[in-house]
């Protein structure tokens, strides 16, 4: 039963004993004009026309199924195979909150294992773990392991404006009773070598963004170096679409590659829920915050999967925790296993190229609009800077009048980028949709 009333006798007990003597008089504080009836509501609605006025207002958004989408700054609109939504629905692997007792969680265990095995591999890392809730709180996570690592002797972090401002933003949330100096460069486009200028004996962590927020790519190789130099932590975040080409963070020397796992088969959804994901080395992982499941055998010698590591209070002493994170993210992981699996090591690399292939055409056909010009000078992956001749809102407005979501403000996050637009091309965007919009740019200079 999903509801089942009080009795008037209940009610009448009830009231005797909060010593009242009718249910109107527990409302005497409310103003008589807002009271029930007199309150201003529309008239009751049957099933069938609550469900129709519902459906004529969710009609009225527009999404990207109605919308050619150029815009990303974190957050991308790929293509999610078909089988991905199906297998979610399935009752058996549709994944339970937590996965508590082991013996009857080894479908939930075995997704997060094979989801941590590929997040390692895809990353250049040892391990991963499963517990994020998006790219920002991941980032944040790090910068608390850093802490941890360092048992709070160490108290700076150099932190590149090119990683996501909310990621930022959460991160100075985190540790905003800490004592924690965060520092980074005077420019917002700031380099590698102006990053390591700000790395001395008290710094705990690097981070970086891979590619940037600008759609910059970097090797950072030589960073990681001068922060392991002074014996510090070196962490970038990372598009995981991006490392099915680009070479992998681990290659370069990071300790901690992290970042936002929406696109790996997870819908833009209004904006979440998403996955952060957070990989380390092997040395580190006491420290992680998180999840981690492990491959074992049981007594018959039968493969079998359990929680190695769960370091939150509600498991072990408080005084041993490094985080207080609840959930294990499990349908989302789930989703992003799927993806991984469904798309194999070459269906990655594809989706990256087509990716890849197709921003840079789009970047060469903006650069020959009158007044736009690229500002990325160095090499990107599928989001590029452009400098427009207008503001980024009055282009955007007129693109959306011909039903396209036009690229990023920038100049809402970095007060030194006024009229500059971040645009994102995914591999769903065709070239003829690319010669679209590059057309209705150039409107923007002819009085459109």
């Amino acid at each position: 039963m999903t509801y089942i009333p009080h009795s008037p006798k209940e009610r009448d007990e009830m009231l005797a004993t909060i010593g009242v003597e009718k249910l109107e008089d527990l409302f005497q504080a409310i103003p008589a004009a807002h009271r029930y009836p007199a309150l201003n509501l529309p008239a009751a609605l049957t099933e069938m026309e609550a469900a129709t006025e519902l459906r004529e207002i969710a009609e009225s958004n527009e999404t990207t199924n109605e919308l050619l989408s150029f815009l990303g700054a974190g957050v991308y609109n790929h293509y999610i195979p078909a089988a991905i939504d199906h297998i979610l629905q399935r009752g058996e692997f549709y994944t339970a909150y937590t996965p508590y007792q082991p013996e009857i969680s080894q479908g939930t265990l075995q997704a997060i294992f094979e989801y941590q095995s590929m997040m390692a591999q895809l990353t250049g890392m040892d391990v991963a773990n499963a517990s994020h809730y998006d790219g920002a709180t991941a980032v944040a996570e790090a910068v608390n392991m850093a802490l941890a690592q360092f048992r709070g002797k160490r108290k700076r972090i150099v932190m590149s404006q090119g990683v996501h401002p909310q990621y930022r933003a959460t991160t100075d949330t985190y540790t905003q009773f800490s004592g924690l100096e965060i520092v980074s460069t005077e420019s917002s486009l700031g380099t590698p070598d102006a990053l390591m200028e700000l790395i001395d004996e008290n710094t705990a962590l690097v981070i970086v963004q891979y590619p940037d927020f600008f759609g910059r790519l970097y090797d950072y190789t030589k960073l990681a170096e001068a922060a392991h130099a002074v014996k510090a932590l070196f962490c970038v975040v990372a598009n995981p679409i991006a490392l099915g080409l680009l070479k992998p963070p681990g290659e370069m020397g990071a300790d901690m590659v992290v970042g936002e796992g929406q696109p790996l088969g997870i819908p833009l959804s209004y904006g979440g829920p998403y996955l952060g994901y957070f990989t380390t080395r092997s040395k580190y992982v006491r420290k992680m915050a998180g999840r981690l499941v492990g491959e074992s055998v049981d007594s018959r010698g039968q493969r079998a999967f359990v929680l190695t590591l769960t370091p939150r209070e509600q498991h072990i002493k408080r005084e041993r925790a490094t985080s207080n994170i609840c959930s294990n993210q499990g349908l989302l992981v789930l989703a992003a296993g799927i993806y991984m699996s469904l798309l194999g090591k070459t269906g990655m690399r594809h989706v990256a190229e087509l990716c890849y292939h197709k921003a840079h055409y789009a970047a060469e056909q903006i650069a020959q609009l009158p007044g736009f010009e690229l500002c990325n000078a160095e090499p990107f992956f599928h989001e590029f800077t452009v400098s427009c001749p207008e503001p980024v809102a009055d282009i955007n407005a007129h693109l959306l009048e011909h039903g396209i979501l036009g690229g990023y403000d920038l100049g809402q996050d970095y007060p030194d980028m006024e009229n500059r637009m971040l645009i994102a091309v995914t591999e769903k965007i065709t070239k003829d949709e690319i010669d679209t919009f590059v057309a209705i740019l150039g409107e923007v200079n002819h009085g459109h």
